[in-house]
């Protein structure tokens, strides 16, 4: 593994020379730039990133930390420049780096015991909102300072916490993985007072999720329902999505949800060997009408889709630390428009005049 990262090293830096990343620093310029971490097994936890606005061209891979096993999700802040990355190393112990984006350097790299998950960050750039992994029992997420790196408050309500969200318009957003009937629910965190609230039940325990930009609305990929399930946050419908002719045999759980950015459209990525991503008419919110599917290149199912802000592109990651590329659709006419590395832990960065003026989110967020 060692020898294999030392020649990769060699190699980004080859890239770097030929395909020069100035575009951030260069007065006049601007770069809307992917950043995505990496999960194939030759270079896992890197970051490549690419220029969303030429064709996806690779500027430059960034060296991070060894020992990455597994990638559980990223975040950024626009105020602070920093990125953070959760990720699982070789021994399974749950962890964090902090990586400064203007100087591609590591600032911090820490533990975060008893776990890690997909996480998200405060609006100001100060705090972590960090699941403890749905594979533990510790009924809690943590609260970490982001400059830091240290864990200052838990926020308890259930276990098994999964996938944390911090959309536009707030507030924390939690769902877990819980057996006992309490991972049937999406939890609600006030980030002034950590208020615990819920809506619910759904038909199953919840998967991926996504909030529309008001917070009006969330859709969930819900265990044993081949479809999905929308719920209004403001008087706790929920409605059911099915999509016709699942395949025979256990459902399981889709996986991978999101708006677009101008909420017309919600994509869903499926499960097992089904090769499609399922694209949902969100002109009533709580009326989903299934309109297209797109078959993936790869031939197998997908597990995370995110988007641009812009809502240009589409990409929809590969199977959990596969080798595959990530493939990238354009949103407007669902046409497939290339495959970039394997990764599902991806967020867009916009330099102007060498400033950071907006981050993007792992997850399908509406932006409208």
């Amino acid at each position: 593994m060692g020898r294999r990262r030392t020649t990769h090293r060699f190699v980004a830096t080859l890239i770097g020379l030929a395909c020069p990343a100035v575009y951030a620093d260069t007065p006049g310029l601007s770069l809307r730039s992917l950043y995505a971490v990496n999960e194939s097994s030759n270079d896992r936890g890197s970051i490549s990133v690419y220029d969303i606005d030429t064709g996806h061209r690779l500027i430059k891979t960034i060296q991070t930390v060894p020992n990455v096993d597994d990638v559980r999700g990223v975040a950024g802040s626009a105020v602070t420049g920093r990125l953070y990355v959760a990720y699982r190393d070789f021994s399974g112990t749950g962890m964090v780096y902090c990586l400064d984006t203007y100087k591609d350097v590591i600032i911090w790299d820490r533990a975060i015991s008893p776990g890690v998950d997909r996480l998200a960050i405060s609006p100001d750039g100060r705090l972590l909102y960090v699941p403890k992994w749905e594979g533990g029992t510790a009924s809690y997420i943590q609260v970490v300072d982001a400059n830091t790196g240290e864990v200052i408050r838990r926020v308890y309500f259930s276990n098994r916490s999964h996938d944390t969200q911090y959309p536009l318009s707030g507030p924390i957003f939690q769902e877990t993985k819980a057996d006992d009937g309490s991972g049937r629910y999406l939890y609600m965190i006030d980030p002034s007072t950590y208020a615990v609230s819920r809506i619910g039940p759904y038909l199953g325990v919840l998967g991926p999720y996504a909030v529309d930009s008001t917070s009006s609305y969330v859709v969930s990929n819900v265990t044993t329902l081949w479809g999905m399930q929308v719920a209004d946050l403001k008087t706790g419908e929920i409605v059911t999505a099915r999509i016709p002719n699942h395949p025979p045999g256990d459902v399981g759980l889709l996986h991978g949800i999101g708006w677009t950015p101008d909420q017309r459209e919600v994509w869903e990525s499926s499960a097992g060997c089904d090769p499609h991503v399922y694209i949902w008419d969100m002109s009533n919110p709580m009326a989903p009408v299934l309109k297209n599917q797109l078959t993936l290149r790869s031939g197998r199912a997908s597990h995370w889709l995110t988007f641009d802000t812009k809502g240009d592109y589409g990409y929809v990651s590969p199977e959990k630390n596969s080798d595959d590329g990530t493939e990238i659709f354009n949103v407007l006419t669902h046409a497939s428009a290339g495959v970039i590395g394997a990764s599902e832990d991806m967020l867009e960065i916009d330099f102007v005049d060498g400033t950071i003026r907006q981050i993007g989110d792992q997850y399908g967020i509406g932006r409208r």
